[in-house]
C-alpha cells in the first residue's frame, strides 16, 4: 500500500513518540496505520507498508493485542488475520490508560498497601514511615480519580478537561483567620 505523505508523517511521528512513552518504535507505527488507514489491514500489507520485517510486524501485532488496542478479524474469502483498530480516539484513550494503570500504577500501589502494612515498616525512621504513607496516600487517591475518569462519558469527560484549572476557584479555602466575603458562585451543572 502506498502512503500519502501525511499518511507517512504521522505514522513515522507516532513511532518517534511511541518511543518517547517506553513503546517499540514499530508497535507504535503499527497501531499509527491501522488508525490512519481506518481499515483492517494483514500482516503482509502492514509489512510491506512499513518497510518492516515480518517477524519484527508479528511481535508488534501480538504486543498491540496484549494491549487490547488491536483486535482480529476476517475477510470472506481469505484464511488471514486481518488486524483493526478503533478510530475512536477517546476509546483509546481509555484503553491506554486502563492498561498503563493496571500495569504499571496499580502493582505500586499494591507494594505500598503491603509495605506500610508490615510490622517491620514501624522499624523505619519516622520521616521514610510518611514518606512512604503520604505517596500511598498520592497513589490511593489518584487511582481512584483515574477509575472515576474512564467511568465518565467521553463528552463528560471533555466537558471536565473543558473546566481545568477554573475548578480551584470553587475548591480554594479562606486564608487562616479570614472568612469569605460570600460563598462562592458554582458552575451549572455540566449533564
Amino acid at each position: 500500500m502506498e502512503l500519502s505523505e501525511t499518511g507517512r508523517r504521522f505514522i513515522v511521528h507516532w513511532g518517534e513518540m511511541g518511543s518517547a512513552w517506553g513503546v517499540n518504535r514499530t508497535v507504535a507505527q503499527i497501531h499509527a496505520l491501522l488508525f490512519f488507514h481506518g481499515k483492517p489491514l494483514n500482516a503482509e500489507d502492514i509489512s510491506d507498508t512499513l518497510a518492516a520485517a515480518r517477524s519484527n510486524v508479528s511481535t508488534s501485532l501480538k504486543e498491540l493485542q496484549n494491549w487490547n488496542l488491536i483486535r482480529v478479524t476476517h475477510v470472506l474469502g481469505d484464511r488471514r488475520d486481518y488486524f483493526e483498530t478503533s478510530h475512536d480516539v477517546w476509546e483509546l484513550f481509555r484503553t491506554i490508560v486502563r492498561e498503563r494503570k493496571e500495569r504499571e500504577f496499580d502493582p505500586t500501589s499494591r507494594l505500598l498497601q503491603e509495605l506500610v502494612s508490615q510490622p517491620s515498616f514501624q522499624q523505619e525512621p519516622p520521616d521514610v514511615q510518611d514518606r512512604l504513607r503520604e505517596t500511598q496516600r498520592f497513589m490511593e487517591a489518584l487511582g481512584a480519580w483515574s477509575d472515576e475518569m474512564l467511568r465518565l462519558t467521553p463528552a463528560t469527560l471533555e466537558k471536565v478537561m473543558g473546566l481545568g484549572a477554573k475548578v480551584q476557584k470553587f475548591l480554594r479555602s479562606p486564608e487562616p483567620g479570614t472568612a469569605l466575603a460570600e460563598p462562592p458562585q458554582l458552575p451549572p451543572p455540566l449533564f
